[in-house]
């Protein structure tokens, strides 16, 4: 199945299925922050199509439910990311996906000593430095709570930015705005 067939379906059945669209939104940002599945499939593109779909609603609830669900998706795929870096360290980057992508961890690792705990924020918004900055948090042992702080802190502001564009942008031009 074509990543774009894949984006129809998913967000067909979101449209048919409202009551299943948080814990889907949850498992795409889960999968688009971890870091094996987000170098295979780009899920941010059907995030920001739910997102439209969800403006069009019209509805501030079902907005907060999908801004939290996709932010905790994206903070739990960040912390198992982090985990499997302090738990397998440098031979993870031998493992696929990883290893089809030799530079990805080295440079991970130099803007992760540049930047600190604001790689963590950064990252977050750059494809495949996400995949990499927890995991060299984690290779790096980074002390967990900050790592934690910025994460979930990122998670939220990173979740409002993919989501809001589609959806408060929809919602303006349906409900009132133009």
């Amino acid at each position: 199945m074509e990543l774009a067939s894949l984006m129809d379906s998913t967000i067909a059945f979101i449209e048919a299925n409202r009551g299943w669209a948080g814990l889907v939104v949850f498992i795409l940002a889960f999968g688009e922050s971890l870091a094996f599945i987000s170098l295979v499939l780009p899920f941010w593109a059907m995030l920001v199509g739910i997102g439209t779909l969800i403006g069009a609603s019209g509805t501030t609830t079902d907005l907060i439910v999908i801004w939290v669900c996709a932010s905790l998706g994206a903070a739990f795929g960040d912390w198992l990311s982090y985990w499997l870096g302090k738990h397998f360290h440098e031979p993870i980057g031998r493992m696929w996906p990883l290893s089809r992508y030799p530079d990805l961890l080295p440079r991970g690792h130099v803007f992760f000593e540049k930047y600190g705990i604001w790689a963590i924020f950064i990252g977050r918004f750059f494809g495949p430095l996400r995949a990499a900055v927890p995991l060299v948090a984690g290779i790096t042992e980074m002390p967990m709570v900050p790592f934690q702080i910025a994460n979930f802190l990122s998670a939220f502001l990173w979740a409002g930015v993919l989501l809001a564009p589609g959806s408060l942008g929809l919602a303006w031009l349906v409900h009132g705005g133009g």
